[in-house]
């Protein structure tokens, strides 16, 4: 279980409840930039990642997108860049940002997660890569099977840990494991699907991770409390919230 994390407060905060581990949110980070997922610059997801590594003894994974640059050339720097900030493993996902063509197609970005694997290997870090398909986020017809065929290449090309978001049942999540078997598979719980960590470890899942949910969660809670004061003029929102003295008495240990 490696929960997502937006900043140094909640990275913390994650370590305390005894979690081994944890990754970074590129939702969670653009919501607290002001700016929509994907729209964070290069030099602010970079710092991000590296207030995270810093703010505790975990491993961090990176959610590193699409490694922020259209060549392989310019993922391999980037990757070398995000190696270089301290994470223990790394994702590469093929959407393209195109809403005409949103995925790569396979043959480029099976170029691009090697070069991510190139630029990994050469730092002798043994940081993992994640190989990351977005058949389902994106809307891709027949996105099990699609998934697969691009999971099963990323596989081949050397990542080391494979990732499908958005596959949420349990067929689903059993033939992809089943396809990629060996290595390990990463799913994302961004919602309430009534499986269990137990559930999906049963599957053969290895990883899980919730992506942005926890900062949706702490936004949901933000808004709601900022609407009614700005609808109603009521502070009803603020009751049973965590007091004060608890918070603060935690950072300051």
């Amino acid at each position: 279980m490696i929960p997502n994390p937006w900043d140094a407060g909640s990275a913390r905060y994650l370590q305390h409840l005894g979690f081994k581990a944890l990754a970074t949110t590129s939702a969670g980070c653009a919501f607290a930039h002001g700016v929509a997922d994907g729209a964070v610059e290069f030099d602010d997801v970079i710092a991000n990642i590296r207030t995270i590594v810093e703010a505790t003894s975990l491993p961090v994974n990176a959610d590193f997108e699409a490694g922020y640059a259209g060549t392989p050339e310019g993922v391999a720097a980037h990757v070398a860049a995000c190696v270089a900030a301290g994470v223990a493993g790394l994702s590469i996902e093929d959407a393209s940002g195109d809403p005409n063509r949103p995925l790569f197609d396979l043959p480029v970005a099976v170029e691009r997660l090697r070069a991510a694997r190139t630029a990994i290997d050469a730092t002798q870090s043994g940081v993992l890569l994640v190989g990351r398909a977005e058949c389902y986020l994106t809307g891709r017809p027949d996105p099990l099977n699609e998934s697969i065929r691009r999971l099963v290449a990323y596989a081949e090309t050397g990542a080391d840990v494979l990732y499908a978001p958005g596959a949420v049942t349990r067929a689903d999540i059993s033939a992809i494991v089943a396809a990629v078997k060996p290595r390990p598979v990463n799913v994302l719980v961004g919602r309430n699907t009534g499986l269990t960590v137990a559930d999906l470890s049963d599957l053969g899942v290895r990883r899980i991770s919730v992506g942005g949910a926890l900062a949706r969660a702490a936004w949901t809670g933000f808004m709601r409390a900022a609407e009614a004061i700005a609808a109603d003029g009521a502070f009803t929102a603020f009751d049973g919230v965590v007091p004060h003295t608890q918070i603060n008495g935690f950072f300051a240990r």
